[in-house]
């Protein structure tokens, strides 16, 4: 062998399993194959960013019917919070299975589900007694928060805010003030809805500074909306997401959440946390409300309860949650194979992916911070642990939203081998699995940084 061949031989770098790899342009054949199957029987109101046709997954990574790998930094929409197949949580769900698959929890006992519940209640913020009901969903876990708000309180109404992603189905749907697609040609909703401000303090909706901008957003509940169309002693409860998740992972200053307890707690208005985005970890704690101090009164709970299982929890304190036997149930919520990935899902958080999300959350953000003075179409970063939002933006002198440019980011990313989505009309989101590593992390940022350069160009 000749010394240029031992040279040549020593340059080619070995293939990565931790990193993208990709064989061909996208999508490939057979994911051509599956897509054009799939536009013919699969309902046309799914949403599909670009074409990935995944075939199997590990921990961070994804591979499509192609052979081409992706690094998933949308860990399946904040759902695979121990990462793609974890093997606890895969031996955890085949001993199960060949144990017990299916026994309503609500017509009959197993030990898998009393486990569950009392984990979640030691878990929940505020160290209050609490109790538990399971079903499928995040919004499922809505529909159960909004039944035993009116069943505790005997009052009717809600107040939800502006931006709010809550669920499909028509209670939360009710509760959804995101986007006029998802509640265009389903009226009337559930009644008794009303919606406020959320404390959007980069872009204040009432026009004032970002330290005035939460307690404008707070004094609009107490101030309009307990004074006119929703009288303070018929609202059952205020719903909120910690950290407000498909409205663009915003992140409202403490002096909100100061101002929103005091409201609740003067009125006698329950507090609900739906966590089904922002909790199980992704902000670095157990949930986003405990970076604020905050106890709910009802929390919901879903996405990475089960590491992609589906399952979800209405968690409520314990004097609230008396309702009568029958009144609220669910055939499959607490289904003992989902229990059993749930309860070794919250064991790996607990013992190093929680500690993992904050490192690497912080790993992350020390570059993107930097990011707004690099890249002038870069508005705002903002979030917390593994739950970071981008904001894109024409200019920083207007600040404009860019969603084009957002959807182009997101599209370039996708043919370097990097799964992200949007959040927000202009926003991306990261939000990987819990597991991710820290070359993982640097891939990703490199690659954003490229593809913000090549749309730029574009503009």
């Amino acid at each position: 062998m000749t010394k240029t061949a031992e040279v040549e031989i020593e340059a080619i770098q070995p293939i990565r399993h931790d990193l993208p790899h990709l064989l061909g342009p996208l999508p490939g054949p057979r994911a051509q194959e599956i897509m054009a199957r799939d536009h013919r029987s699969v309902s046309p109101s799914y949403t599909r960013g670009y074409p990935l046709v995944a075939k199997r997954g590990e921990a961070a990574m994804v591979e499509d019917v192609d052979g081409n790998r992706f690094l998933d930094f949308n860990a399946g929409i904040a759902v695979v919070a121990t990462g793609h197949c974890h093997p606890r949580v895969v031996e955890a769900i085949r001993q199960q299975a060949g144990t017990l698959i299916h026994m309503s929890g609500t017509d009959f006992y197993y030990e898998g589900l009393v486990d569950l519940a009392e984990k979640l209640g030691e878990l929940a913020p505020g160290g209050v007694e609490r109790r538990v009901s399971f079903c499928n969903s995040g919004a499922e876990a809505v529909e159960g928060a909004m039944k035993l708000a009116r069943y505790a309180t005997g009052r009717d109404k809600f107040i939800a805010f502006l931006g709010a992603f809550h669920g499909r189905t028509m209670g939360a749907l009710s509760l959804t003030a995101r986007k006029a697609v998802q509640r265009r040609g389903f009226g009337p909703l559930v009644p008794g809805v009303v919606h406020a401000p959320y404390p959007y303090c980069y872009r204040c909706p009432f026009g004032q500074t970002p330290a005035n901008c939460a307690v404008e957003c707070a004094k609009f509940i107490e101030d309009t909306l307990l004074k006119t169309i929703a009288p303070a002693d018929e609202v059952a409860a205020i719903v909120i997401e910690p950290v407000q998740g498909e409205g663009g992972y915003i992140v409202p200053p403490q002096k909100f959440y100061d101002e929103l307890m005091r409201i609740a707690d003067k009125y006698g208005i329950l507090l609900v946390c739906d966590e089904v985005q922002s909790g199980m970890g992704r902000t670095g704690k157990m949930w986003a409300s405990q970076h604020f101090s905050l106890t709910p009164d009802i929390l919901t709970v879903a996405k990475g309860i089960a590491s992609g299982l589906p399952l979800g929890a209405t968690v409520a304190r314990a004097d609230l949650m008396q309702w009568v036997p029958g009144a609220h149930a669910s055939t499959f919520g607490g289904n003992p194979v989902a229990c059993a990935a749930a309860l070794v899902t919250i064991e790996l958080l607990e013992r190093e992916l929680l500690d993992n999300a904050t490192r690497m959350g912080a790993h992350l953000m020390a570059r993107l911070r930097g990011w707004p003075e690099r890249f002038p179409v870069v508005g705002d970063v903002r979030g917390l642990g593994l739950m970071l939002g981008v904001e894109l933006v024409r200019d920083q002198q207007s600040k404009t939203k860019a969603p084009e440019l957002r959807d182009r980011v997101v599209d370039l990313a996708f043919e370097r081998g990097l799964l992200i989505l949007g959040a927000g009309d202009n926003t991306l989101r990261l939000s990987p699995a819990l597991v991710i590593t820290r070359d993982q992390c640097d891939f990703a940022l490199d690659t954003l940084e490229e593809c913000l350069t090549a749309a730029m160009r574009e503009v």
